[in-house]
């Protein structure tokens, strides 16, 4: 049987892998690009989340597309919307065509002679193989498979129900009942409120606090231009406009953390009152964006809190029991539901192993170029976006970036790139600068960074604008290797 090949093969059918369908179609439209996405539904994130109350973390003006206006009412939207946008995009532009369902990546392997990468997927139980040229991954950060959770003591003595927000069960009934969610990050305070609205009362139990912040979940200069201007006229305003906001908010906070602190602490007060106490519950030992900031539109998660129908306990568990928790403290917690809402388990590379001319690569080694590239890695990239702003932003400019790149192969005669760690002794940093636990406890299998470009992620849009979109491709880091060296690929 003869082995499929394409030009490029994107792995993801998520907001990234139909970004990444779009640009190629638009700025290679010679190239043949197929899709491998392991679930059978397009939507990544989007489609596998389905908790109650699932929403956008970050504003649509800047979570959308680049080249498609996102036109609904709402800058904060619900997983529902989101999930439609995607789908929408993939219709309209024939990405959809291009998609192959039910297929697992699980090795992908670089030869040198040919010039290729031969990519193995599980497929109804069988392993198919696929060659590309360039392969380019869109599979996200995180384990689809399983969230992360804590081993907890007495959990097998709960005659609840425990469940975890990545795999959520349709029959899960928690109206009129007792509910603990554990954590305190973006999905804890998305649940919170939502659950609140029919259950008789929910817990948000948190070891420590997070920075919460409210924001309106309407954009009115964005509705306003937009009944204004045209549609992509108005969609490219709000979209600079809340980048530069976000940018600004980020450089006061890393300048002036104890003073930003105090004024994030202060809005919190602003909303519950002088009585609450704040200082326990919303008051984080770190300083802003030290980890991501939690934004709940038009104040949900305070109203919930405010009206009795939410709380917030900050302690630590003992044991579960079998009618709830034990705590530290001594306190009890009674529950009927106990949703672990306790992170993801992050994952380079969806899991896939990688091998260069017969030697399995060890990626924790490598050196990150550009936030999407790998050290002697050639002819991959990986779409990974902010810490600090909307993952799609760095999407987008990694789609524009990957086909400038092939553009330039082409050009040039080129059969394949591999950036090159020339300087010894450079100094090293984390690939990502953060404190969350879901990070921390990842950060040893990632790739590291440097202290300087093209090794250093900056987590800044503007200088990626910069350096990507405006700055050469042959920049003395990325070597190059010419078409007469590689054999044709089958």
């Amino acid at each position: 049987m003869t082995t499929q090949h394409f030009d490029v093969l994107i792995v993801g059918a998520g907001l990234s892998g139909i970004g990444a369908g779009y640009h190629l179609q638009a700025n290679c439209p010679g190239k043949t690009y197929a899709i491998l996405e392991g679930r059978a539904a397009i939507g990544g994130t989007w489609d596998l989340f389905r908790y109650p109350g699932i929403r956008s973390d970050s504003d649509m003006y800047t979570l959308g597309y680049s080249f498609k206006p996102w036109r609904q009412a709402k800058a904060i939207a619900d997983g529902p919307s989101i999930l439609n946008y995607v789908r929408e995009t993939a219709a309209e532009h024939g990405i959809d065509r291009h998609i192959r369902y039910g297929h697992h990546v699980k090795r992908a392997s670089w030869s040198s002679d040919t010039a290729t990468w031969t990519v193995e997927a599980e497929h109804v139980g069988k392993i198919v193989s696929l060659t590309c040229n360039f392969l380019y991954m869109c599979a996200g950060y995180y384990d689809y498979a399983a969230g992360y959770t804590p081993d907890f003591a007495g959990v097998e003595t709960f005659k609840g129900r425990i469940v975890h927000p990545q795999h959520w069960p349709a029959d899960l009934d928690y109206a009129g009942k007792k509910v603990v969610v554990i954590g305190s990050g973006a999905t804890a305070v998305t649940l919170v409120p939502e659950m609140a609205k029919t259950a008789s009362h929910v817990t948000m139990l948190q070891r420590s606090p997070t920075y919460v912040v409210s924001r309106p979940a309407e954009d009115g200069v964005a509705n306003w231009l937009r009944a204004k201007l045209p549609a992509m006229t108005a969609y490219g305003i709000t979209r600079w406009k809340n980048v530069l906001m976000q940018m600004l908010f980020f450089n006061i906070a890393r300048k002036k953390p104890e003073k930003t602190k105090a004024q994030l602490i202060e809005l919190v007060r602003g909303h519950l009152g002088p009585d609450y106490d704040v200082e326990t519950h919303f008051t984080p030992s770190y300083n802003p964006w030290d980890q991501r900031l939690c934004l709940v539109p038009d104040a949900d998660l305070f109203d919930a809190l405010k009206s009795g129908s939410a709380s917030v306990v900050t302690d630590h568990i003992d044991t579960f029991t079998p009618t709830g928790l034990k705590l530290k403290s001594g306190q009890t917690l009674e529950a009927d539901v106990v949703v672990t809402a306790t992170g993801l388990q992050m994952q380079l590379l969806s899991g896939m192993e990688i091998v260069v001319d017969g030697k399995v690569a060890d990626l924790s080694k490598s050196m990150s170029y550009k936030g999407m590239m790998f050290s002697d890695v050639p002819n991959l990239a990986s779409a990974f976006g902010y810490t600090n702003a909307s993952w799609t932003l760095k999407a987008d400019l990694t789609s524009e970036y990957v086909c400038k790149l092939l553009n330039h192969m082409d050009r040039n005669g080129l059969a394949f790139c591999v950036p090159r760690l020339d300087e010894s002794g450079m100094e090293v940093e984390p690939w990502l600068d953060f404190s969350s636990g879901y990070v921390q406890r990842a950060m040893a299998k990632f790739p590291k960074q440097g202290k300087k470009k093209p090794w250093k992620a900056y987590q800044n849009y503007a200088l990626d604008l910069m350096a990507l979109k405006l700055g050469r491709v042959d920049d003395g880091a990325m070597k190059f290797e010419k078409k007469k060296r590689a054999k044709e690929a089958a």
